[in-house]
């Protein structure tokens, strides 16, 4: 178990197959959900692939070691269990001190999920890993706090197009600054009928204990409050993720005695994604009736949160414009919004 610059991972040798089936057993992860393999110099991705291309040695040049994972066709010392069975193997090289130093001491590339059971928030701190996975492992390096806080980009390169799999802290952004065209699979809308071809593309992740909303567009801040306020009217114990300014308003608004769990991530997106699995693993220990989570716009850092956020409410998406809220996806109005106001 050990920390990188994005989350906490739960390692294992990445080539011994039986060593792999453990950590699905921890996890309680899906099978046909693949693992990526952790190295800690550039050379070491040479035996897990039958070639490189153009777009996949760039990236590596510019990005690596950081948070960008790159899908590379897989050679045959990478156990099926590893790529679930694809003829594909994701790849990455962690900037972070601790991660590089234990895949050296290992000898070998290290399958590193995030270190939570399969469904939940990701560990970005030891105390949550412990949380998870005390008396389930062999024990935990404790290298603080992750900066980034989400998951590495995953970019498959066998693609015609270089195609962002899973955003992350390396944004579509600087991959197209650096390669040209970037495209973004649709598998990321979360349908069940596609194969996932890296990890956290097909199933609900992230996710807190109580349902959650989130709210996107122009006036999701405002929109957010007034639903806020109404959920306090009916004596509901509301959890509400938002900025600091939205906080600070919500804080004046409420009556004294409100039963309303404010987290906030602070400002900005950075703040957001370094705090966002932290923040959601708290409202399971307040145990809030139902969660109201504000969205931000997807540029930057936006398009990986957003991907987060939206798994974590499994969908249940309210979009906020100026015309009203309308339902953007899943089963529709939380029930609380649809109550006639006195």
């Amino acid at each position: 178990m050990e920390p990188t610059e994005t989350v906490y991972g739960l390692g294992a040798n990445g080539l011994n197959a039986e060593a792999v089936a453990k950590i699905f057993a921890v996890k309680g992860r899906p099978a046909d959900n693949p693992l990526i393999l952790h190295i800690a110099d550039q050379e070491q991705i040479l035996p897990l692939t039958t070639g490189l291309n153009e777009n996949a040695r760039a990236l590596m040049e510019t990005f690596w070691p950081g948070p960008l994972t790159i899908v590379v066709p897989r050679s045959a010392i990478v156990p099926d269990i590893v790529t679930a069975g694809l003829d594909t193997v994701a790849v990455r090289m962690p900037s972070h001190p601790v991660a590089a130093a234990l895949i050296r001491a290992a000898g070998c590339p290290i399958a590193a999920p995030s270190a939570n059971v399969s469904g939940k928030p990701s560990a970005t701190n030891a105390r949550d890993v412990a949380e998870d996975m005390t008396g389930k492992i062999a024990g935990i390096l404790d290298g603080g706090s992750c900066g980034i806080g989400v998951e590495s980009t995953v970019v498959d390169t066998t693609s015609p197009v270089p195609t962002i799999l899973r955003p992350g802290g390396i944004t579509r952004e600087m991959l197209e600054e650096r390669l040209g065209a970037v495209e973004i699979d649709p598998a990321l809308n979360g349908d069940p009928a596609l194969r996932p071809k890296a990890p956290g593309m097909k199933y609900r992740h992230y996710a807190p204990q109580a349902p959650m909303y989130l709210y996107e567009g122009k006036e999701a801040d405002l929109r957010l409050t007034q639903a806020v306020l109404r959920a306090q009217k009916q004596g509901l114990h509301v959890g509400v993720l938002c900025d600091d300014t939205v906080k600070e308003r919500l804080e004046e608004s409420l009556r004294r005695g409100h039963t309303a769990e404010i987290l906030s991530w602070g400002q900005g997106k950075p703040d957001l994604a370094e705090h966002l699995y932290e923040l959601l693993r708290d409202f399971d220990r307040v145990s809030p009736e139902l969660i109201i989570g504000m969205g931000v716009d997807e540029k930057g850092l936006g398009l990986a949160v957003m991907n987060r956020l939206r798994k974590a409410a499994g969908y249940q998406i309210l979009l906020a414009e100026e015309g009203g809220i309308t339902v953007k996806s899943g089963s529709g109005f939380p029930e609380f919004l649809l109550v006639a106001e006195e």
